[in-house]
């Protein structure tokens, strides 16, 4: 009986469909040096600056420094500012 519920949780969750949500589908700029500068801003200094030297919007900002209080999202910050992307999801993933 065990084993038929778990099985049967797997399936639902593998036919489950989810919603993609339109309009959050974050768009690469391009690398210049302006946004080398700031990614090493956002990787070195406190995440957030990079997005806020790109002339990203306010909410972005703000996510990124409250996210800084994790070591891992420095590097994200940094990549995010590096490429200057506008929006906020990466490969529909994040």
């Amino acid at each position: 009986m065990k084993k038929s519920l778990i099985i049967l949780s797997v399936l639902a969750l593998l036919f489950v469909q989810t919603p993609v949500l339109a309009g959050t589908h974050g768009t690469n700029g391009k690398v210049t040096a302006k946004s080398i500068g700031a990614g090493a801003l956002s990787l070195l200094v406190w995440p957030g600056i990079g997005q806020a030297v790109n002339g990203q919007k306010s909410e972005k900002n703000w996510t990124h420094a409250l996210l800084g209080l994790t070591g891992v999202f420095r590097i994200w910050s940094c990549y995010d500012a590096v490429v200057d992307r506008d929006g906020g999801v990466w490969e529909n993933r994040i």
